[in-house]
């Protein structure tokens, strides 16, 4: 056992304020908080009161003031549109205080909220800092998300503007976002007060007077503006994620805590210095891209790369070793998804095999679970440590996670390591008592959480509470399950709810339910995420249709999919519809969607004393076979 490891995790569990009273000391305040730990009007648990600070500020105007100016922050490769630039401290200051100033002659102020709509572009990690910089709560949607899904959000966060670009690539194919946009804003019923857009060359988009502005017309006559000291509990940004009700929940991030635990982060689990470079092959769409492209690297005074592009055909799988060779990069984040594409792609790593690596010290894997194989391949062809870990949107950095910065201990595949400083981490079974070494119960961490999770949801502090706090009270419930063995080792086993992973995105395949349900042809459904060797899991419908439709299986099946994908966008994944005569359901009615899953996966299950027929179990089997 390391000692350096147990002995700092010891501490930050037996005496949190005081641990977390030293990590608050490494980034700058305008003034030290008075208190490290309290509560809010709703009695949850928030870090550093009275703090000042400014994100941004830390994520750059430190930097150049501390002669630090010429160092590059921001690299950005994108293959899909043969374009390569690099931002140093200095320019991206000046790009992110003239953007900042666009934001204020709009009128945005502190508290005013900004959805960003955008690929992986330049403009749009300026936009996330000058947000930052004045104290504007941003909420950037993946731009694969369809209209209706962001018009749900735009009606949720109720912006002031929209900031978009008029379009996007993935390979050979263009997204019209501007579409998309205008699609969206007709069904939301909050109306923001305009849209600036960046043109895109490939795809440029019409602009209506008096409601969308052009970008850099806007820039080109901007002036620039200070940042604003803002507390630590002022929000930075709503990030939405799946709910199993269907409806999104928006995980909101204060700057106090989560410049502090970022900070920490990268220093601990990442081990990445400062003037190192850091990549995370991820998008500013997902927490991932939020924390490990835009603000810890830049905050820690690393060189991140914003990558425009695929682990394959852009132009080939050996795209991912093209930039970490070029590049020098130090530490390097991906999705396991990611290397079970490239894996097909190249099986023996002859492209993997042709670059110089030397520089990278570390891989870290996480977004889904990583299956033994996938780890085993990746690892033999690196030759390097590879370092899968644990965490959320929620918690907005690692939960579990092996020590690179400060004690590598013996890494076990199939685990994500041993908890991070902060989190006390537990395997509760169904009746609350903890589980015995290896035994599988629901992932729990005791309250308070540590600085950078979440402290509430946007405007619904009920709902934070019914869904993370009451089903164990005095924890914080994951929503996954897991184990622990007798070393301490922590393995997560998958979703306990309704929410799937599917290549690291996280969807409700309750919502998918909902919209297959709304078909007239549909008299009931149940979605459920089934293994695949490439995706990690992917929503399967299985469905009962109303006795006069039994004959229109192949047209509803093209519907279903049509539906789903136009409601919720490509990422959903959903290709497969099963139908059926009838669902496995308990006497009560419930549908047992965990026992369809086994059956698809071919695994063993309990047959539950409570289900209404055995029989229907047989007829599941026998569709999911002879299909």
């Amino acid at each position: 056992m390391n000692t350096a490891y147990r002995d700092k995790y010891s501490a930050s569990i037996a005496n949190p304020i005081a641990f977390w009273t030293e990590e608050a000391k490494k980034i700058d305040w305008f003034e030290f908080p008075n208190h490290i730990l309290s509560q809010d009007e709703d009695d949850l648990h928030r870090w550093y009161q009275g703090g000042k600070l400014n994100t941004s500020y830390l994520a750059l105007d430190r930097h150049v003031l501390n002669g630090n100016g010429d160092r590059i922050a921001l690299i950005y490769d994108s293959p899909v549109t043969k374009t390569k630039q690099k931002f140093t401290y200095s320019e991206l200051l000046r790009q992110v205080e003239l953007f900042a100033g666009v934001l204020h002659q709009f009128g945005v102020s502190k508290g005013d909220t900004i959805v960003i709509y955008m690929p992986m572009v330049p403009e749009a990690v300026v936009a996330m800092l000058a947000c930052a910089r004045i104290g504007a709560i941003h909420s950037v949607v993946f731009g694969g998300f369809a209209a209706h899904e962001l018009a749900i959000r735009i009606n949720d966060a109720r912006p002031k503007l929209i900031l978009m670009a008029s379009g996007g690539k993935e390979i050979d194919k263009i997204i019209p976002y501007k579409t998309i946009v205008d699609k969206a804003l007709d069904e939301a019923y909050f109306k923001p007060e305009g849209c600036i857009v960046l043109q895109r060359e490939f795809i440029p988009c019409s602009i209506k007077p008096n409601f969308d502005h052009d970008w850099n017309e806007l820039m080109n006559k901007a002036v620039p503006q200070t940042f604003t000291v803002l507390d630590a509990w002022d929000p930075l940004y709503i990030l939405y994620t799946s709910g199993t009700t269907g409806a999104p929940k928006g995980i909101v991030r204060d700057n106090g805590g989560h410049a502090v635990a970022l900070n920490s982060s990268m220093e601990y689990v990442y081990g990445a210095n400062p003037g190192s470079t850091f990549w995370a092959a991820s998008d500013i769409g997902w927490v991932v891209g939020h924390s490990y492209i835009v603000y810890a690297p830049l905050i820690r005074g690393c060189t991140t790369i914003l990558f425009e592009g695929k682990p394959i055909k852009t132009p080939d799988a050996g795209t991912f070793w093209r930039i970490i060779e070029e590049y020098k990069v130090n530490t390097f984040f991906t999705a396991p998804t990611a290397i079970r594409a490239i894996k097909k792609e190249d099986a023996d790593g002859v492209l993997l095999k042709s670059k110089d690596l030397s520089h990278l010290q570390n891989m870290f894997l996480a977004g889904e679970r990583t299956d033994i194989a996938t780890y085993d391949w990746i690892s033999d062809l690196l030759q390097k440590p590879v370092i899968d870990h644990w965490w959320q949107t929620e918690s907005g950095y690692p939960m579990l996670c092996n020590m690179a910065g400060i004690d590598l201990f013996s890494i076990k595949p199939g685990s994500a390591g041993k908890p991070n400083f902060g989190f006390d981490i537990r395997i509760l079974m169904d009746d609350h008592a903890y589980a015995p070494a290896n035994k599988e119960g629901a992932v729990v961490i005791k309250t308070p959480l540590p600085p950078g999770c979440l402290p509430g949801l946007w405007h619904d502090n009920e709902r934070f509470k019914s869904s993370y706090l009451s089903e164990f009270p005095g924890y914080y419930f994951s929503g996954d399950g897991g184990y622990m063995d007798e070393d301490g080792y922590i393995y997560i086993t998958g979703r306990i709810d309704d929410v799937i992973n599917v290549a690291g995105h996280r969807l409700s395949t309750s919502e998918m339910e909902e919209i297959i349900a709304g078909h007239y042809a549909v008299a009931e459904c149940a979605v459920v995420g089934c293994h695949d060797d490439m995706k990690g899991q992917l929503p399967v419908g299985f469905v009962v249709l109303k006795p006069n439709h039994t004959n229109e299986e192949d047209k509803i099946s093209v519907e279903l999919v049509a539906k789903v994908r136009d409601t919720i966008g490509g990422i959903a994944a959903f290709k497969t519809v099963h139908f059926v005569e009838r669902l496995p359901k308990t006497r009560s009615g419930k549908i047992l969607r965990k026992i369809i899953r086994c059956i698809a996966d071919k695994v063993p299950y309990q047959t539950p004393s409570t289900i209404e027929d055995i029989t229907v179990l047989d007829e599941i089997q026998w569709t999911l076979h002879h299909e």
